[in-house]
């Protein structure tokens, strides 16, 4: 596995890795995500720290990426259907788990989006809670607020 970090986004340090052209994770930095054998290589990432640079400077609103999530079958059809959620808008998590034709999995939902191993790019953080309240983000709530404000969203609670 290739791996190479983003340095200093609006929400912080990230890590990006994956191999053979294929986006398997962009996470916050940890130092503890990078396992021994895999090898830095920032030129394999050359693409995504473009699209996420102009991500954060407000220039794209879609990524256009070679995604590969490690996921369940579960887990999947919510990765596929959070990339439809359009820039700038939000839906709940109810909503989400309709549109899996799953609608009493709201809570297997939320799980999900906890544990989406590309973060920003399968666009979790515009999913919040039924009330309109912001709701839970694996990076922490702060993150999540910076992300919306980014895209033109602004969320209570």
């Amino acid at each position: 596995m290739n791996y190479t970090l983003y340095k200093n986004s609006p929400v912080g340090d990230l890590i990006i890795y994956g191999k053979k052209g294929l986006l398997h994770g962009l996470d916050f930095f940890k130092k503890d995500l990078i396992k021994k054998d895999w090898i830095e290589n920032k030129k394999e990432f050359k693409d995504t720290i473009n699209q996420l640079t102009l991500y954060f400077q407000g220039k794209l609103k879609e990524f256009e990426l070679n995604l590969k999530p490690e996921a369940t079958p579960f887990s999947a059809k919510v990765y596929e259907e959070l990339q439809k959620i359009p820039y700038g808008e939000v839906i709940s998590y109810e909503e989400l788990a309709k549109k899996i034709g799953n609608p009493k999995a709201a809570r297997a939902v939320g799980n999900a989006n906890g544990k989406n191993p590309i973060v920003i790019i399968i666009p979790c953080h515009r999913v919040i809670s039924k009330s309109g309240k912001i709701g839970g983000y694996s990076g922490g709530i702060d993150k999540k607020r910076k992300l919306l404000k980014l895209e033109g969203t602004s969320i209570d609670g």
